[in-house]
């Protein structure tokens, strides 16, 4: 330990207590714990910081518990200075262990690879965010005893307070970011993508989707790369008033420009913003050589993490609702001339296709990229699966049991499961998914549509 001087007399500071080594350890440990995908600098740096202040609290709440009862071993300045020393090399150990695999993964997923600055980074920039949260939470406990915490005496001045920290915790991390996400889905500001000239694309001239209706997404979805013979149709949150009337809105535009008198058609499910992963239609493309139809109703702008956790129903609901409608037009179409209906999605995209295909009448083909764990795809349904996919593997159950990987296609090193381990670093994971090339993560690629099995 460093000397210093005291009262003239040289004298050694004291190691920390053995629940604050063992806790702050444990911490940085599982922030280095093998990941899915490659992590930047910062990103690594806000969880081991985020962990390790964590650890602390669990420390201090531990230090408070034990110290009232009995006299802890931690007192034992030998004992304390042995456990750190240990620390020291486990986290030394860790942080190589932790090189090790980032090389691995970023080699596998065609990723940069790590620089000399990047552990540095990490270091700093960990430090720097668990001396923000404990000189908040300091500040917290300033402020308590300051005379805020004479607020809890009052029954009714706490259930206000509580009901307005709860407030202000989902406006600012749930409600609010939905929200944004939601109007920005629906916005144009920014976008500078032509309006279609063509009458089988949906915003042009002729279309009954008018192109101020389509947002962001459904701009960008009209706008694809497509052969003069596709017929692409898309409806948006602002191009009918209700789901019900932008199914029978996207019949009547399916029909207007041709979509009936395509050999193929594809009802593509949207993610919860709208999106349609422009590789799949390129994928339809080469696969049906032009001759496609392509229709996708929207049914939210939020993110689909927020639509997963808030109103996953409304992906199933709308994809039901739309292959329903298009299978009923089909069926009075002659036989001779009716067209191979196929049911595509991604992501939250696929939980609608998956359930709209499970039904009595089942389509010519599906197509599921990126299914969210736990969700069982219909019979006969080609999975497209990373084994890198964030949202392949997680689900509560990760907590206590691993992933269920069977069908998945081998892209990068899979990371050992370990209990509750494994969900933090698999739920960081998820925040860069789409980060990846084509084929890793939660990145798929042509494939989407080339797969597509055929009648």
């Amino acid at each position: 330990m460093t000397a210093v001087v005291a009262h003239g007399e040289p004298r050694v500071l004291a190691a920390p207590r053995v629940a604050t080594t063992v806790c702050v350890t444990a911490a940085a440990t599982v922030s280095l714990a093998p990941s899915l995908l490659p992590r930047s600098a910062a990103v690594q740096a806000v969880v081991t910081g985020v962990l390790v202040a964590l650890g602390l609290a669990v420390a201090s709440l531990w230090r408070r518990v034990t110290e009232r009862r009995t006299h802890s071993v931690g007192s034992d300045s030998d004992v304390r200075r042995v456990v750190v020393w240990c620390a020291g090399a486990a986290t030394g150990a860790t942080l190589l262990l932790a090189g090790h695999w980032q090389r691995g993964l970023r080699e596998a997923t065609g990723a940069a690879p790590v620089s000399p600055a990047y552990w540095p980074a990490v270091l700093a920039g960990a430090a720097a965010v668990t001396t923000a949260l404990v000189l908040t939470a300091a500040g917290l406990r300033r402020l308590r005893r300051a005379g805020i915490g004479r607020l809890r005496r009052n029954r009714n001045t706490r259930r206000v307070t509580a009901s307005v920290l709860a407030a202000t915790v989902a406006l600012a991390f749930w409600i609010g970011p939905a929200a944004g996400a939601a109007a920005a889905g629906n916005t144009t500001a920014g976008l500078t993508l032509p309006r279609p000239q063509s009458p089988s694309i949906s915003g042009s001239a002729e279309s009954l989707t008018p192109w101020e209706t389509l947002g962001g997404e459904g701009r960008r979805f009209a706008t694809a790369s497509a052969a003069p013979s596709t017929v692409r149709t898309y409806v948006g949150l602002d191009s009918a008033p209700d789901s019900e009337s932008r199914v029978r809105l996207a019949i009547r535009e399916l029909d207007r420009a041709g979509g009936f008198t395509r050999s193929n058609l594809v009802i593509a499910v949207p993610t919860g913003s709208g999106w349609v992963d422009a590789n799949a239609l390129a994928g339809f493309e080469q696969r049906f050589g032009g001759d496609v139809a392509e229709v996708a109703v929207q049914y939210s702008a939020a993110p689909s993490w927020a639509t997963f956790v808030l109103d996953r129903r409304s992906a199933a609901e709308s994809a039901r609702a739309l292959y329903s409608a298009v299978a009923q037009h089909v069926s009075q179409l002659s036989p001779a001339s009716r067209p191979n209906v196929y049911v595509y999605g991604q992501s939250l995209g696929a939980m609608g296709a998956a359930a709209a295909a499970d039904g009595a009448y089942p389509p010519c083909g599906v197509l599921l990229a990126g299914l969210p764990a736990g969700v069982t795809a219909p019979r006969g349904a080609t999975v497209l699966a990373n084994a890198s996919d964030p949202v392949v593997h997680w689900s509560p159950r990760l907590l206590v049991a691993p992933p269920r990987l069977d069908g998945t296609r081998r892209d990068a090193p899979t990371p050992p499961w370990l209990p509750v381990v494994s969900f933090v670093q698999t739920t960081v994971d998820l925040l860069t998914s789409l980060d990846s090339a084509p084929g890793h993560g939660h990145r798929y690629g042509t494939d989407q549509g080339t797969a597509l099995p055929h009648c």
